[in-house]
């Protein structure tokens, strides 16, 4: 499946691109920033015990000092931002199913050495089906819910939201056109039957009596 940005996505009807919605969350640091794609990043600490987890002692800096109360104060700033954009891409993925990728985040190292996930997107498929209004019907369904299920939809959502809700009416549109053909087929072919059912095939030639003149 071909990646491609929202701003270089085609918007003609019945392309095949796909979008990354992701989170607009940034917390300023004077830290270097890291970028690494996957859903899960090796410097998670969520589960990792560190001197800054223990009760009683205060957090220390990558080079093993106490951080100043400012550097702490960017720390838990860090880690909220961290949580709230991994629920925004999960959101994402778990109303995406099939149509949604993996995720990808971009990390900043805070003052105790760890990546934190400061911004995310994910991968969603948004293209119609290819002559299958229906089925293009239910996938723009499902992509709109995907595009807005984070509680702070980021700019991006909103937009390829829109832009699902387009083929979304394109299709329900094309897909009207198709059930008014089939209808008129049938109705077409209802009355061909009836005008074959009043005519008997084997009906008997009627014989007249009356003599004819010489």
């Amino acid at each position: 499946m071909t990646i491609a940005v929202l701003g270089a996505a085609s918007l003609s009807a019945w392309a095949s691109p796909t979008f990354n919605a992701g989170a607009a969350t940034h917390t300023p640091s004077t830290n270097n920033t890291a970028t690494n794609p996957g859903s899960s990043p090796t410097g998670d600490t969520d589960d990792q015990a560190s001197p800054r987890d223990e009760v009683g002692v205060a957090p220390k800096a990558a080079d093993g000092t106490p951080m100043a109360p400012e550097q702490i104060e960017q720390l838990e700033q860090l880690k909220q931002t961290d949580r709230a954009v991994r629920q925004h891409e999960m959101a994402h993925q778990t109303v995406g199913g099939a149509y949604a990728g993996g995720a990808s985040y971009d990390y900043e190292v805070g003052p105790d050495g760890q990546r934190y996930a400061v911004a995310g997107e994910v991968s969603i498929d948004y293209g119609p089906v290819p002559n299958d209004p229906k089925a293009t019907i239910e996938k723009m369904q499902t992509v709109i819910a995907a595009a807005m299920a984070p509680a702070d939809p980021s700019p991006k959502d909103y937009q390829v939201a829109a832009q699902a809700r387009q083929y979304l009416l394109e299709a329900k549109l094309e897909a009207g056109m198709q059930t008014i053909e089939m209808d008129k087929a049938r109705a077409g072919a209802e009355s061909d039957n009836r005008a074959d059912e009043s005519t008997p095939a084997n009906a008997p030639t009627p014989i007249s009596d009356t003599p004819s003149a010489a």
